[in-house]
């Protein structure tokens, strides 16, 4: 009980710096996700596209996601230095895998006949594409989408150990202070981060699959 009073007190008197470290937070994530959308997409329509390069597309976004997230952070560094860009670029490639993949299995996924339909009319390849394929594959794309923001809010919170802010700042500062209550006061808001990035992108995931039905 002592330790939740702690906890609160905390939380409420340093509420405006637990703030700004939850919009940092949010920032790096949506930033990361951002640039994982722009060319994530393209690639994953272009493994569709072209089964040859499928392999090669998915195997590459597979290694990132393979390396450790701490050591790819480190690996950045060398290059970009600290602070919020190599946090950024690190979520950037770490969420990839999840937007490529899902995009290539959406576009993949879409029924012969309607496809074959769209040609019966004198759909172009790109209009297919762009009319049929694509509107079809968002609900597989969204799902990529959930999967990549709760990891990327999650690898957010290392950035510190690389100058980055974030929510990642208070739980390492209470780590190297052995304070519980300054690492709960970052992990709490970070999970609640998660899971509501979750939830929303979860409903909105279910009604475009109704939408779409």
């Amino acid at each position: 009980m002592t330790f939740i009073t702690d906890l609160v007190t905390y939380m409420t008197e340093n509420y405006n710096e637990l703030l700004a470290l939850t919009i940092e937070h949010i920032l790096m994530v949506v930033y990361g996700i951002g640039l994982s959308l722009v060319v994530g997409v393209p690639l994953g329509i272009l493994a569709a596209r072209f089964e040859k390069l499928a392999p090669i597309i998915i195997s590459i976004t597979n290694v990132l996601q393979l390396i450790p997230s701490l050591a790819m952070l480190a690996i950045l560094m060398l290059y970009l230095g600290f602070g919020f860009k190599t946090i950024v670029i690190g979520l950037f490639l770490y969420s990839l895998l999840p937007i490529v993949k899902n995009t290539y299995v959406g576009i993949r996924e879409v029924d012969d006949s309607i496809i074959e339909s769209g040609v019966g009319i004198g759909m172009t390849p790109l209009q297919l594409l762009a009319k049929i394929q694509f509107p079809l594959s968002i609900p597989y794309l969204m799902a990529g989408l959930r999967l990549a923001a709760v990891i990327a809010i999650s690898v957010a919170t290392i950035g510190p150990y690389i100058g980055a802010g974030g929510l990642g700042k208070e739980i390492v500062s209470g780590i190297s202070l052995q304070s519980d209550v300054k690492i709960y006061a970052g992990a709490i808001p970070a999970t609640l981060i998660a899971i509501i990035a979750d939830l929303a992108l979860g409903t909105v995931e279910r009604k475009t699959k109704k939408r779409l039905a």
